[in-house]
C-alpha cells in the first residue's frame, strides 16, 4: 500500500511538478470529465486563484472530486516545461483546458485545435493571436483578460496623488517581453501627462530582484510602480518586502501584494476574473462552444490601501485617496 503511494506521488510531481501536489490528491470520481489546469507558476503562489476558479465550476454546478477532476499542471517558473506540460493534457483527452496566463495558452492553442480551452490572464488575446476578435473568439478558445497592463497610467496617477513630486521608478517584469512593450508605454505615456520622469529597472528571474531593486533606489525616485505579471506576483512578498526595506512609496497592480505588506493597489481582481475563467469552464462542460462564448473584459476594480505600511514608511495618505479605497488595511 505505502509502495503504490510513493508510485503515485512520483508520478504526478514527474507531470506536474513537486508543487502540483497538494491539488493532485483530491479524489477522482469514475467518469467525471476532467479539466486540465496549466500555469507557469507554482502552486503555492496561486492558491487562492484556484479557489476562485472553482468557486467559479460552482455556480455552473461543478464541484471538483464529486462530478468534475481538475489535473493541475505547474511549471514552477520554467517556461521551457510549458509546451510538455500543455501536450501532456492534450494526450490526455481532458474536456477543457485552463490556461492561467498568456504563455500556457499560447502553448495551448499550439498544442490542440480541438479541445476546449479558456484562458485567463492579464494580456491581449488579439494582439496575442489567440483569437481574431473580443467579441467573436472563434475555434477552440475563449476566456477572460484582466488586462492589468493598460492600468499603468491609473496607477501612476494614484501615486502622484500620494507622492506629488520628485522620479518615480518603475520595476518592470522583462519575462514577457509582450507585457514589458505594454507597461512602459502605459507608464512613459501616463508620466509625460502629469509632468513626471520615470526610471526604469528590468528583471527577469527571482535572483535578480535585490540587486535590480537596488539599483534602481541608486536613481533616487521618490515612488515606485511595479508592473504587473506571473513572475511578479509569485515574488510579491520579496518585492513588498524590498520596498519596505527601503521606504519607497509603491504602487502595486493587484491585491495580493497589498496582503503581504505593500502599500496600495489598484486594478482588476484576478481572483474574480478567475472564477468566471471556471464558469465558462463549466458552460463548455455543459455543452457550451467556445466560439460562441465571447471573451469577458474585466467588471471589478479596486484601490486597496495598507495604511499600516504607510504608517511605517512615514507617510500620510490623503483623506480623498482614503475615501475612494475599497477596502483600508489596517
Amino acid at each position: 500500500m505505502h509502495f503504490d503511494w510513493l508510485k503515485r506521488r512520483d508520478f504526478i510531481t514527474l507531470l506536474g511538478g513537486a508543487a502540483a501536489w497538494p491539488f493532485a490528491v483530491r479524489a477522482q470520481p469514475p467518469g467525471a470529465p476532467v479539466i486540465g489546469f496549466l500555469r507557469s507558476t507554482t502552486a503555492e503562489s496561486a492558491s487562492h486563484l484556484v479557489n476562485a476558479f472553482r468557486q467559479g465550476l460552482g455556480e455552473v454546478g461543478f464541484a471538483e472530486g464529486q462530478n468534475v477532476t481538475i489535473e493541475y499542471r505547474w511549471a514552477d517558473h520554467r517556461a521551457d516545461r510549458i509546451p510538455a506540460l500543455a501536450a501532456d493534457l492534450v494526450r490526455r483527452r481532458v474536456a477543457v483546458i485552463a490556461a492561467a496566463d498568456s504563455r500556457s495558452a499560447l502553448a495551448c492553442k499550439n498544442a490542440t485545435a480541438d479541445i476546449p480551452i479558456v484562458f485567463v490572464f492579464g494580456d491581449d488575446p488579439v494582439r496575442l493571436g489567440l483569437v481574431s476578435s473580443l467579441a467573436r473568439p472563434e475555434g477552440n478558445i475563449t476566456g477572460v483578460s484582466f488586462v492589468n497592463t493598460e492600468l499603468t497610467t491609473k496607477r501612476l496617477g494614484l501615486l502622484h496623488e500620494l507622492v506629488p513630486a520628485g522620479v518615480i521608478g518603475f520595476l518592470v517584469d522583462a519575462s514577457n517581453s509582450e507585457a514589458e512593450t505594454i507597461a512602459m508605454r502605459g507608464a512613459q505615456e501616463g508620466a509625460s501627462a502629469i509632468g513626471r520622469q520615470v526610471v526604469v529597472a528590468k528583471v527577469a528571474e527571482e535572483r535578480d530582484l535585490g540587486s535590480a531593486f537596488a539599483t534602481l533606489i541608486q536613481q533616487g525616485p521618490r515612488a515606485l510602480l511595479v508592473s504587473g505579471g506571473p513572475f511578479f506576483n509569485a515574488n510579491r512578498r520579496q518585492i513588498a518586502a524590498l520596498t519596505i526595506r527601503h521606504a519607497i512609496p509603491t504602487a502595486f497592480p493587484a491585491r495580493a501584494y497589498v496582503e503581504v505588506g505593500g502599500l496600495m493597489s489598484y486594478g482588476t481582481s484576478q481572483p474574480d476574473a478567475y472564477r468566471r475563467a471556471g464558469a465558462y469552464a463549466a458552460q463548455i462542460l455543459r455543452g457550451a462552444k467556445p466560439a460562441d462564448l465571447p471573451i469577458l473584459l474585466p467588471t471589478k476594480f479596486e484601490l486597496i490601501i495598507n495604511v499600516a505600511t504607510a504608517k511605517a514608511l512615514g507617510l500620510t495618505v490623503p483623506d480623498t485617496l482614503l475615501a475612494r479605497a475599497d477596502e483600508v488595511i489596517e
